[in-house]
Order: structure tokens, then C-alpha cells, then sequence
């Protein structure tokens, strides 16, 4: 045997080696290229939604803290009234309700005016147009009505649980006076705000529902106040009764001529009807679940600060997706499927960035109110703690309920404008007031 013949073979056996050498180390490198492309891929997939959605970021945020600012006035009045609500017992489960109607009627009213406005119904300059009369005639029947059965929901709700409470007779006066007094700068203020949202170039999914729904709870308080002081001047047995009484029969006559009128002013009643209905026994849950931790809220009026602050830009969040949705539905780039698709989650993510930014801060709001009016504060850590942490666990119901109640009523062929933002803020009002009772209780370790 030739001395070169084993040089030959532990050359190839080598060959051979380099050869499997090079194979792992390619595919490895493969593997690894993969690996690493991979933070490249989702930083470039976070900065394109960034970009992408950097508009609606920005409108959602100003908007929502302008109404932040709306609803720490509400806050901070509501915070001040510890002592009515001692000499009214359950009065706060009326209060919600009361707050959250006005952001759903004259939210619908503003979503329907502005549909109108782009598609050319109505214009800017608000010429004479039976449509926005009868858009507006709607409005002041459905306040009047579901005033009415606020108040029954609220005495209902008292005697069912056994709570303490003022007669039907004093909810009826100051549900009613409430909303003729609240409906009256409302309306103005809804039609001003759509218009220069139209005339601005807004989107109006974003900017003017929630800005609807601050005027709502800026405006709802003061308002109760004033029927509050006027039955406190009336309480007699007897101008009270004959008022209960002139109320419950304008807002009988009032629904008839609704369910009567137009085919536009008959199609809002009979569809917002029943929405607010539901809306308004999902608003006095809320209230009642207020309520059951009075004696708490006592101890701690700074939390009365956070209350309105915390529903109102829950309402404001979920109705800004519900919106968002609905408006996707209807163009086409979101299906009517159960299963979210990708424009979905990305509309999901505008709001949990939303989210991650305004529970912080309307806890520090709420906190810094409150010891500038000399209110009893929890601390500062503790505000912003609870507000945080009570949104965060918040944030995944709002996702589905806007989701699912857009694609089923979008299915059902129902007008989005009269019903998903209604139930969406309605049906998380409960939720949010539950998840802040339960921080509430579980931060500052009291019981009920």
C-alpha cells in the first residue's frame, strides 16, 4: 500500500468534516439570521403602527384629556356633595344613570349629525332642514322619558336591596329638572361641537363622541344641583306630588307623539328606546354598586374626585373603539366575523395605549384636585395606584364588549349610531365602578 493512500483518506475523511462543518454552520447561521431578524421584523411592524396610527393617537389622547378635565370638574363636585348625599339617601345610585344618559343621548344625537353633515343631509350652516329638527325634537322626548325612568330604576333598585332612600316623588323631581336643565345647554353644545368637528377635519370617532360625553358630565352635576336645591324648596307633600304628577303625563304624551311623528323622529325613538332603557338600568347598577360602599366613600370623599373621572374615560375609551369599529364595519376593512382580524387588534392597540397612558394620569388628576379644594386625600401613590390597576384590569372587557356588540349589531342590521356606543359605555359603567371598588377596598384594606 502506497504511504499516500492513508493521507488520501484522512484528507477526505476531513473534506468530509469540513463539508459537515460547513452545512451546520450554514444552517445555524440560517437559524440565527432568522433569530435575529426577528426584533427587526417587530420593531419595524411597531414603528409602521406608530406611524400608521400616530394621527389617531394624538386626536384620541387630546380628546380624552379635555374630557379628563370635564370630568375632574365633576369629580371635584361630586366630592363636595357628601353632605346632600347624607340628607338624600340614595341619591348616588341616581347619579350615574343620570350622567351616563346624557353622554348617550346626546352622543348618538352628535354621531347622527355628523353622519348627516358628511354625507350631505345637513350643512354647516344649519339651514332649515326637518331632519335636524327632528334629530333635536328626539333628544329633548328621550331626556324627558328616560329621566322618568331613571328615577323609577333608582327607587326600584333601593327598595329591592333595602337601601335607605328619598320617595319617588324627590328621584322623579330631580331626575326630570336634571335633565331639562342639563339638556338645555347640551344640545347647543352638541350641535357646536359637531359642526366644528366637521368643519376642522376631525375624525369624529375619536374627538367629538368623547367630547359629547365630557359635556354630558360637566354640565349633568351643576344641573342635578339646581333640581336638588329647587325640591328642597318645594318639599311640602304637596307642589312636589302635583309636579311628579304634570311630569309623568308630559312623558307619556311625549313618547306617543315620538312613536307617532316622522319617519325619522319615529325610526330614533323606537330604536334609542330600548338601548337607553338597558343603558339606564346598566347606569343604576353602577350607582347601586356606589351605593353599597357609601360608608367608605365617606371616609374618603377624595375617591368621589375619581369616580366620574374614572367612568367617564372608560366610557370615552370604549366608545371611541366602538365608534372606530363601526366605521370599519361599514366601509369594509373590518369583516363581520366573531374572530378579530388584524385591523381589529391594531384598533385594539391604539386603545391600550390610550389606556396605559390616562388611568396614570387621572389619578394623579384626581389626587392634586383634591388637595388644592382641601379634600381628604388616599395619597398620591395610592390614587394613581388604584386608577392604574383598576383600568388595566378594565381594559380587556372594554376591548370585547365594543367588539362583539359591533359585530352583532352590525349583523343584526341595527343603526350603530343609536346602539353600540349607548350599550358600550352603559354596560362598562358597572364594570368599571366594580373593578375601583374592588382596588379601592384592596389597596386601602377595608372591607364592606
Amino acid at each position: 500500500m502506497k504511504w499516500t493512500d492513508p493521507v488520501k483518506k484522512i484528507g477526505d475523511l476531513i473534506l468530509l468534516l469540513l463539508n459537515l462543518l460547513a452545512r451546520i454552520v450554514i444552517v445555524v447561521s440560517k437559524r440565527s439570521l432568522k433569530a435575529l431578524s426577528i426584533p427587526f421584523v417587530i420593531s419595524g411592524k411597531v414603528a409602521h403602527f406608530f406611524r400608521d396610527v400616530s394621527r389617531t393617537l394624538g386626536e384620541g389622547f387630546i380628546a380624552l384629556f379635555i374630557c379628563a378635565i370635564g370630568d375632574l370638574i365633576a369629580g371635584i363636585l361630586l366630592s363636595r356633595m357628601t353632605e346632600t348625599l347624607s340628607i338624600l339617601p340614595g341619591l348616588l345610585i341616581l347619579i350615574p344613570g343620570a350622567i351616563g344618559m346624557r353622554g348617550n343621548i346626546f352622543g348618538a344625537l352628535g354621531s347622527r349629525l355628523g353622519s348627516n353633515l358628511h354625507i350631505g343631509i345637513l350643512s354647516p350652516e344649519l339651514k332649515k332642514s326637518t331632519i335636524l329638527y327632528q334629530n333635536i325634537i328626539s333628544a329633548m322626548i328621550l331626556t324627558f322619558i328616560m329621566s322618568i325612568f331613571l328615577a323609577f330604576m333608582a327607587k326600584g333598585f333601593s327598595m329591592a336591596l333595602g337601601y335607605e332612600s328619598i320617595s319617588l316623588v324627590d328621584f322623579t323631581i330631580i331626575s326630570v329638572l336634571g335633565g331639562i336643565f342639563s339638556g338645555a345647554l347640551l344640545l347647543p353644545a352638541t350641535i357646536l361641537i359637531t359642526i366644528k368637528s366637521y368643519e376642522n377635519g376631525w375624525d369624529p370617532d375619536n374627538v367629538t363622541t368623547p367630547l359629547i360625553a365630557a359635556s354630558g358630565d360637566l354640565f349633568t352635576l351643576p344641573s342635578l344641583l339646581l333640581a336638588i336645591q329647587i325640591l328642597l324648596w318645594i318639599r311640602n307633600g304637596f307642589f312636589d306630588t302635583i309636579l311628579f304628577l304634570v311630569f309623568i303625563i308630559i312623558g307619556i304624551i311625549a313618547f306617543i307623539v315620538g312613536i307617532r311623528g316622522e319617519s325619522n323622529l319615529k325610526k330614533i325613538i323606537k330604536h334609542s328606546t330600548p338601548t337607553l332603557f338597558l343603558s339606564s338600568i346598566l347606569g343604576t347598577t353602577a350607582g347601586t354598586i356606589l351605593n353599597s360602599s357609601f360608608s367608605l366613600i365617606l371616609n374618603n370623599p377624595s375617591i368621589l374626585a375619581l369616580v366620574p373621572l374614572f367612568s367617564g374615560e372608560s366610557g370615552d375609551l370604549v366608545s371611541i373603539l366602538g365608534a372606530r369599529l363601526s366605521s370599519r364595519l361599514h366601509i369594509g376593512s373590518i369583516k363581520a366575523s366573531l374572530r378579530p382580524s388584524e385591523e381589529a387588534l391594531r384598533n385594539f392597540g391604539i386603545i391600550i395605549i390610550l389606556a396605559l397612558i390616562i388611568y396614570p394620569t387621572i389619578g394623579l388628576l384626581a389626587h392634586f384636585a383634591s388637595v388644592l379644594l382641601g379634600v381628604k386625600s388616599v395619597g398620591i401613590e395610592n390614587m394613581v395606584l388604584i386608577s392604574t390597576l383598576a383600568g388595566l384590569i378594565l381594559t380587556p372587557f372594554m376591548l370585547m364588549i365594543a367588539f362583539y356588540l359591533s359585530i352583532i349589531t352590525y349583523k343584526k342590521g341595527l343603526d350603530p349610531d343609536n346602539v353600540v356606543i349607548p350599550l358600550t359605555t352603559s354596560i362598562t359603567d358597572p364594570i368599571a365602578n366594580t373593578f375601583l371598588v374592588i382596588m379601592v377596598i384592596s389597596i386601602l384594606g377595608y372591607t364592606l
